[in-house]
């Protein structure tokens, strides 16, 4: 009788643990999560120690979903983040490429939140003039089985550069490129196809306003442009 009791009590704490309440009145403590889909609600008792749970972004299917999933495989969206190959910050950029888009202060990059977002869309805008053609050229195709959509060639640009992408386009994907860790441009083109990034507009050698970061004691004139030279080989 004990056992059966404790049963129902464990299965009425349950429900209402997992219960998503519209009016918003909990006697509990609330837990927002981010979800694929919505948003989900979960009333804690209040006698339950608060816990930890892992992040994942709210992922919607237009430039704001693309960067952080893009941000979410590059860095788990970890502004801090330096990899043992030493590319910087939430989405992994490279020296060169930081260069080239006219920063060059990697300590003020990487406790720059809203200065590493500039640039994760400055570099999409860069690469999107630069694959301008190969997009229209290829949206909608398959090469190998995947289907090749703009958000797709972005993603696969910011892994591998937009030189190795136009390659690997018009070779009908016999030339592939991957990096350190050995992910390929044909799995970012898979990975992150479907999103709408009408939003990023091409720009032309589109670089960062840097004056608009700089600290009194840093003069941007100091600094020239350097090509992104990239570290990415054939394979296949």
């Amino acid at each position: 009788m004990k056992k059966n009791i404790k049963y129902v009590a464990l299965t009425a704490l349950m429900l209402t643990a997992f219960t998503k309440d519209d009016s918003n009145s909990f006697s509990g403590r609330k837990v927002r999560y981010n979800l694929h889909e919505q948003n989900s609600i979960v009333t804690v008792s209040k006698s339950v120690e608060p816990f930890e749970f892992v992040y994942t972004p709210t992922v919607d299917s237009h430039y704001v979903g693309f960067k952080e999933a893009l941000a979410f495989k590059e860095s788990r969206g970890n502004y801090k983040k330096i990899n043992s190959f030493g590319y910087l910050g939430k989405y992994q950029f490279g020296a060169s490429t930081l260069n080239r888009i006219r920063i060059y202060d990697i300590h003020e990059f990487l406790n720059n939140p809203e200065l590493q977002e500039e640039a994760c869309y400055t570099l999409c805008s860069l690469n999107k003039w630069i694959l301008k053609r190969d997009i229209e050229w290829s949206v909608g195709k398959r090469i190998n089985g995947v289907e090749i959509t703009e958000s797709g060639i972005l993603a696969a640009a910011h892994l591998a550069g937009a030189g190795n992408v136009k390659k690997y386009l018009r070779s009908n994907g016999e030339f592939n490129a991957y990096d350190a860790f050995g992910t390929d441009v044909e799995q970012y083109m898979k990975r992150f196809s479907g999103y709408d990034t009408s939003y990023i507009k091409p720009v032309k050698n589109a670089k960062i306003s840097i004056e608009r970061f700089m600290s009194e004691e840093n003069d941007a004139s100091e600094f020239v442009d350097n090509e992104d030279t990239g570290s990415f080989v054939k394979v296949g």
